[in-house]
């Protein structure tokens, strides 16, 4: 048996959706039991929260191994340390733990976070495999569709900084395998894309694809922040993704390799492929009513 937690969660549910198809014994974590009702079917849903340690103990009966995600909240260190004690307390045997670029060398934003929980598995487990994957394909449409579809354009304070962006479905492919330990233990995945582009690289594929002229601006960040925050995104948001941004200025997220490839044993989702299969999102809103 494993067990997917944050199985309603874009990187989770990607990850429950793969496990269906190549597992025979799949247990889905969730929160509530509205979003429960709505498990694939070929898995076994069950309630428990991360905060409720008792709950956790009944999600872990009889599990094996466990893939565990945390949305990126101030309270990831605490909520995911205590999956970490529980799996432990119920003798599951592999933790397969969704990190994050960056957590291996910078000090801030999301990645610390996740550092700080990479090395309590290492200190409290013998198999493990922990993955740290570049910025989501899926993120394009998420943080930039809307004002591409309303103002042609998208506004991030990230110069010409190179993201080699990662198929969320590719990224599961990798957790699966990764959940059977073996090959796998003991290892950190740094997961990137098959090829980086600048967002200004990225305006003239989205245009393309589009059918349409989209323009990036690059903005003050001081200008990011003041329209994040009249929003209504909180402070801590805020700050980490700004934080997280010069990550990338510094080219931190620029990084290409063969080792995703190798691990899907397959090519990779490229951009143009996911950006084909998306281009409605960033029509204009009467084209994509």
């Amino acid at each position: 048996m494993i067990l997917i937690t944050g199985a309603s969660g874009s990187v989770g549910k990607a990850v429950l959706q793969e496990a269906v198809r190549k597992e025979p014994k799949v247990r889905a974590m969730y929160r509530s039991k509205e979003v429960a009702a709505k498990a694939p079917s070929g898995c076994e849903a069950v309630l428990a929260d991360y905060a409720d340690k008792q709950s956790l103990r009944r999600a872990l009966d009889g599990v094996n191994s466990v893939y565990v995600v945390c949305s990126p909240i101030p309270q990831l260190v605490e909520l995911e340390s205590n999956m970490v004690d529980a799996c432990k307390e119920a003798g599951v045997k592999h933790v397969v733990l969704n990190s994050a670029l960056g957590a291996g060398d910078y000090g801030k934003s999301y990645p610390s976070w996740h550092r700080k929980v990479e090395d309590k598995l290492k200190g409290t487990w013998k198999s493990y495999t922990i993955l740290r994957p570049n910025g989501f394909m899926q993120n394009i449409v998420a943080f930039y569709a809307p004002s591409i579809r309303s103002q042609g354009a998208f506004y991030v304070a990230m110069g010409d900084a190179k993201v080699s962006h990662v198929d969320i479905g590719d990224i599961a492919v990798v957790a699966v395998k990764a959940l059977h330990g073996g090959a796998h233990a003991g290892k950190t995945y740094e997961l990137n894309g098959p090829e980086a582009i600048s967002n200004q690289e990225l305006a003239k594929r989205i245009s393309k694809v589009a059918g349409r002229t989209v323009s990036y601006v690059d903005i003050p960040e001081s200008a990011q922040r003041d329209a994040m925050l009249g929003l209504g995104m909180p402070e801590w948001q805020v700050t980490a993704l700004l934080e997280l941004q010069q990550y990338y200025k510094q080219g931190g997220g620029a990084k290409t390799d063969g080792l995703l490839q190798s691990l899907i044993e397959r090519a990779p989702m490229t951009l143009d492929q996911y950006l084909t299969a998306n281009a409605r999102e960033f029509r204009d809103q009467a084209a994509s009513a």
